[in-house]
């Protein structure tokens, strides 16, 4: 008796994308600040707003791309993560991750037909964002369905929409960090002060109070990720903040900034170990900003010590938790799902998904 055969599964793995070269950072940046998630004018003015913004910024971009070589390593990052995912996933599921950035290539568009080509029959629709963000998650997903409909790509699939509190994850993140604390405090004096900072990108005020739920899923990603960070016995206390970094236009921001938090740090003579918490790959902001521009701050400001956790990238720990997140979306009953099922943000928070989704059935 022959063995069930198993459905071909596409997980689609969504990221922000980066330049692959120095002639990609325009565009790359036009298609960022002219995606209506992002710069949140009027239609009429947006294009051209957009691009002018675009163009102020290529110069410092490219600068900060140049240090990395004149290109960003986060498709290569995330084609690694997805290769890693499938074969966790083997042998019970036939899956094949496919990556879909927003900004740059490869685009949702691509990966769409390569999904069809492939001839898959079901797909897990996989943010690389532990945190849902209309500007992130939410943008990607517009986009995926939109690519889908311009292909005729038609399938059965779920979505998972955030996994902030994931259990896994937080405990991979948490071993990451206890690893990256134990190098800080051997690199110190003895009963010097360490202060962790976990460290997300930043977003408007404006948009978390439309009801934007991303910064509440950061305070309860902290707050997984900390529950797990185990101390062993006999060590300090290690105290922590949750900071924001990337601000990028002068609209008030979320925070404290990452610029604030060190500033108290050298307040207090500690050194700080900066997590970035909400990117799962390291790109620009961790390898630029995080490990050239904030350290160099910090020097500056005469702290004791700078130290940083590396991103997830293809940690086994981390890949697990995705494979664990995967298998659940499959096994569960909703179309859309968080890494919990059911709906997680409180009800203020008005533009998470399921409230979108709701929302729209009942004007339907």
């Amino acid at each position: 008796m022959s063995a069930p055969s198993r459905p071909r599964v596409a997980v689609i793995l969504f990221n922000l994308g980066g330049p692959d070269g120095p002639a990609a950072v325009r565009p790359f940046l036009e298609n960022l600040f002219t995606d209506p998630a992002i710069l949140r004018v009027p239609a009429f003015i947006r294009p051209w707003l957009g691009r002018l913004i675009a163009a102020r910024r290529t110069r410092a971009a490219s600068e900060n791309y140049a240090i990395l070589g004149g290109r960003s390593p986060l498709r290569e990052l995330t084609e690694a993560q997805g290769e890693a995912l499938a074969a966790a996933l083997a042998p019970e599921i036939e899956a094949r991750c496919f990556v879909a950035m927003r900004y740059w290539h490869p685009f949702a568009e691509e990966a769409a037909r390569q999904v069809k080509a492939w001839g898959a029959e079901e797909a897990v629709l996989l943010p690389l964002y532990p945190q849902y963000s209309t500007t992130t998650t939410g943008s990607s997903l517009d986009d995926w369905r939109a690519a889908c409909e311009r292909v005729g790509l038609e399938l059965p699939g779920r979505t998972l929409c955030c996994w902030h509190s994931d259990p896994a994850f937080a405990a991979a993140t948490a071993a990451l960090i206890r690893e990256a604390e134990a190098a800080a405090r051997a690199a110190l004096p003895a009963g010097a002060r360490l202060r962790l900072l976990f460290s997300a990108h930043g977003l408007p005020e404006s948009i978390v109070r439309h009801g934007d739920p991303y910064q509440w899923q950061v305070e309860r990603t902290v707050a997984a990720v900390t529950a797990a960070l185990e101390r062993p016995a006999g060590a300090p206390p290690l105290e922590h903040g949750i900071c924001y970094q990337s601000r990028v236009t002068p609209q008030k921001w979320i925070g404290p900034s990452l610029e604030q938090a060190l500033e108290a740090a050298a307040r207090d003579g500690a050194a700080v170990l900066v997590s970035p918490i909400a990117f799962v790959s390291e790109h620009s902001e961790t390898l630029v900003e995080l490990d050239v521009e904030y350290r160099e701050l910090a020097h500056k400001l005469g702290l004791p010590g700078y130290f940083r956790v590396p991103a997830q990238n293809s940690d086994p720990g981390f890949i697990a938790a995705l494979a664990g997140l995967v298998r659940r979306v499959r096994d569960g009953q909703r179309a859309l799902c968080s890494f919990a099922g059911a709906r997680q943000c409180p009800k203020v928070h008005g533009d998470c998904p399921h409230a979108r989704a709701r929302a729209t059935l009942e004007t339907a």
